[in-house]
């Protein structure tokens, strides 16, 4: 189970969300092995005054969050970190310095989804990659 949230400005954020979704959830098939109908996604185009950032980081500035199962190795989550920063780089041109993703781990037990607990789901993509 993988849930995506996606915060930056909305003049910026709104004209890409769409090719923006694509990117991740084709790195998040990729990499992590996310059946690819399983494709849960969230928007927060925000207005300045409700999206401060330092003074080093420019209107393009982007947060991804993504929750996900526990159980992907090291490598698996630095090699998605490492190809969404480069693949919304080259895409959209956005400076490295303006993408800031960060994953959070769960157990399987503590999510709930479709009437049960994760842990009791039979899930049809493995999460040990």
């Amino acid at each position: 189970m993988v849930q995506v949230k996606v915060y930056g400005l909305a003049d910026k954020l709104n004209p890409i969300k769409s090719e923006l979704s694509n990117i991740i959830h084709t790195c998040l098939i990729e990499i992590i092995k996310v059946a690819p109908e399983k494709r849960f996604q969230r928007f927060f185009p925000l207005e300045p005054e409700n999206f401060y950032y330092p003074n080093d980081r420019s209107d393009n500035y982007l947060v991804i969050e993504i929750i996900m199962f526990e159980g992907r190795s090291m490598e698996t989550k630095k090699e998605l970190i490492r190809k969404l920063i480069k693949d919304i780089y080259e895409t959209f041109g956005i400076s490295v310095n303006d993408i800031e993703i960060t994953l959070f781990e769960t157990p399987k037990s503590h999510w709930g989804i479709r009437g049960t607990t994760g842990d009791e789901l039979n899930l049809n993509y493995k999460i040990e990659v």
